[in-house]
């Protein structure tokens, strides 16, 4: 049961979920993370959705990508007849080299066969559905706008009967259609050329963009899609990318583990430089880098795990009450409130970011002395905070503890500036960090390891695992032939894993007891299994969860174990970062 039955459509500024039956019950304009105009994915009832579909009530359809790009495809069968309706976010480079992403939703209409007739559904609740919004009709397009609070509006341009699209009458489809949601009013003759238009450079743009990375013969379809997915996500004007699309699709149907995440967590930075750039796509790697360096603060400011699209700091968490939530899942959030958290971990992720991005971009680093500055800045934080307890890798809300990944993440953090130092030649700086690295190595050797039972715990004197610690070989904190790693990766996988998929942990947090598989952990465990040499149950493990997505391959953050059931925000950008580092491992290029 994948329940997530959507395909995602977007243009590097904002996107859109179109259901298998053709309904967009998600979109944000003008950005990802603006206020909603379609939000039925949140309320059925009061979210307001863009639906096309036949006439008749009895039809079928059938929903693909063409080949190598973002462009979705969903043909709708009939008694009377066939139409497909090609919906996409237009994006291309002008000749000046620009990137072009205007915060349009186009959706062509081509009869296929027969005499299909059409009806259109378009009922818009402008910022996030809080107040009325009323539709007026002028001679070239209809016209959303609030009719109270925050003032919101979007424009619907067509070449069908605009009168019949407002009412919802059915219209015949005897030649090609279109429907061009815009936030902006055009300028100039909107026409069916100039759709078409956009859209042929949009499917060039995209095929463009696949033909730089080399394609891998094992894992080739779910990497290429998986790379389109995190392209998607990346907000063109700053190189950031989104966790997710979405906001508050709960981690468990009928309860509050429900958060917005449509900002940028840092925590997945080296792993996005590295996948990308080793696909080839050089230039998402080097802007998302580039944002990086751009947010985190030089000298003494904090850091945080999480930013806004444009480097915001402040991301405060509010409820939006009068939606139901998806499926009846209550709270809605916008906002996040793990802004503010203390996740000493950030410092060791940062700075393996930043050596990531030193080794790929050396060449073309403009400041070195501005991001050697920042390397002594995080190296500071990490030496007046490893000792302090935290939120940890999971953000969880209740008391701080001493997890054990974040003290690994800290030694990380300063392993890597003592390579950064040494390949800058500041060999004066090497002695002292390494003294510090060394202190808490042993610290997490004499706290963080039970003896008794063998392994690595999830916090200090807690006799509880943790799937973040599946993570230590990866960092380069334990080889893979230590005996304390492999009890570590054996137990872990007896403890947390359920029906083939993973737990992050199982002991109760602030919400009370987890109770839904998180699709990263289980990529983790498939490459701990295959760096300790069981590369058979690593295979089968990782096949079973590629068959987990979605009609179309998209992955959202976790899943039912009984029903596999996709749950959490939806695409989720790190499973599918997590399903290309895994298939790069494991297939060969």
């Amino acid at each position: 049961m994948h329940d997530f039955e959507y395909g995602i459509i977007g243009n590097g500024r904002s996107c859109a979920l179109v259901s298998r039956q053709g309904s967009i019950d998600w979109c944000c304009l003008a950005d990802f993370d603006s206020p909603s105009v379609f939000a039925a994915l949140l309320d059925d009832a009061k979210g307001g959705r863009f639906a096309l579909r036949p006439a008749e009530d009895d039809f079928s359809t059938e929903q693909r990508y063409l080949p190598h790009t973002n462009v979705l495809v969903t043909r709708f069968l009939t008694a009377s007849g066939a139409f497909e309706v090609t919906d996409f976010m237009p994006c291309h480079r002008a000749a000046s080299g620009d990137y072009k992403c205007p915060p349009d939703v186009m959706r062509l209409i081509r009869p296929v066969e027969g005499q299909p007739r059409i009806r259109v559904q378009f009922d818009p609740r402008l910022g996030y559905a809080e107040h009325a919004t009323r539709v007026l009709r002028h001679a070239k397009y209809l016209k959303a706008e609030t009719v109270e609070g925050a003032h919101e509006s979007v424009y619907l341009y067509s070449n069908l009967d605009l009168g019949s699209v407002q009412s919802g009458e059915p219209c015949q489809l005897d030649r090609e259609a279109y429907l061009v949601l815009a936030y902006d009013q055009k300028i100039g003759q909107m026409d069916l050329e100039r759709v078409v238009l956009a859209l042929e450079r949009t499917k060039l743009y995209w095929m463009n963009w696949c033909a730089r990375a080399p394609r891998n013969r094992a894992y080739g379809d779910p990497i290429e899609r998986s790379a389109l997915v995190l392209k998607l996500l990346s907000y063109q004007p700053t190189g950031a990318i989104l966790a997710a699309a979405t906001t508050s699709l709960p981690e468990k149907i009928g309860e509050e583990r429900n958060w917005d995440y449509r900002f940028c967590w840092i925590r997945d930075a080296s792993m996005t430089i590295r996948a990308m750039a080793r696909l080839g796509h050089w230039r998402v790697a080097r802007r998302f880098f580039e944002f990086l360096l751009d947010v985190v603060p030089y000298k003494n400011d904090r850091i945080q795990i999480m930013y806004g699209l444009r480097g915001q700091k402040e991301l405060t968490e509010r409820t939006l009450d009068w939606l139901d939530g998806y499926a009846g899942s209550r709270p809605v959030r916008i906002g996040n409130a793990a802004w503010s958290q203390q996740q000493n971990d950030i410092y060791g992720v940062l700075l393996d970011a930043i050596h990531a991005g030193f080794q790929l971009f050396h060449d073309d680093t403009p400041d070195l002395e501005a991001l050697w500055t920042v390397t002594r800045g995080i190296v500071r934080h990490i030496e007046a905070h490893w000792r302090e307890p935290d939120n940890g890798i999971w953000e969880i809300r209740g008391e701080r503890r001493h997890f054990t990944s974040s003290k690994v993440m800290c030694w990380v953090g300063l392993e890597r500036a003592v390579r950064i130092a040494t390949s800058l030649g500041m060999h004066e700086y090497r002695e002292t960090w390494t003294h510090v690295a060394e202190q808490i190595r042993a610290d997490v050797f004499a706290h963080g390891f039970d003896a008794k039972l063998g392994v690595f715990t999830q916090s200090y004197g807690s006799p509880h695992l943790d799937a973040a610690n599946l993570l230590f070989h990866r960092l380069g904190f334990l080889q893979s032939d230590d005996p304390r790693w492999t009890a570590t990766v054996r137990a872990t996988q007896r403890a947390l894993v359920r029906d083939g998929l993973m737990y992050r942990y199982r002991n109760d947090d602030d919400f009370g007891s987890p109770d839904s598989a998180f699709l990263l952990c289980s990529f983790w465990l498939i490459q701990a299994l295959f760096n300790i040499g069981d590369v058979a149950t690593a295979r089968q493990m990782f096949e079973d969860i590629l068959g987990c997505g979605n009609h179309l391959g998209l992955l959202s953050e976790d899943l039912d174990f009984t029903t596999r059931r996709q749950l959490g925000n939806f695409p989720q950008a790190y499973s599918h970062l997590a399903l290309i580092d895994t298939a790069l491992l494991l297939g060969p290029e």
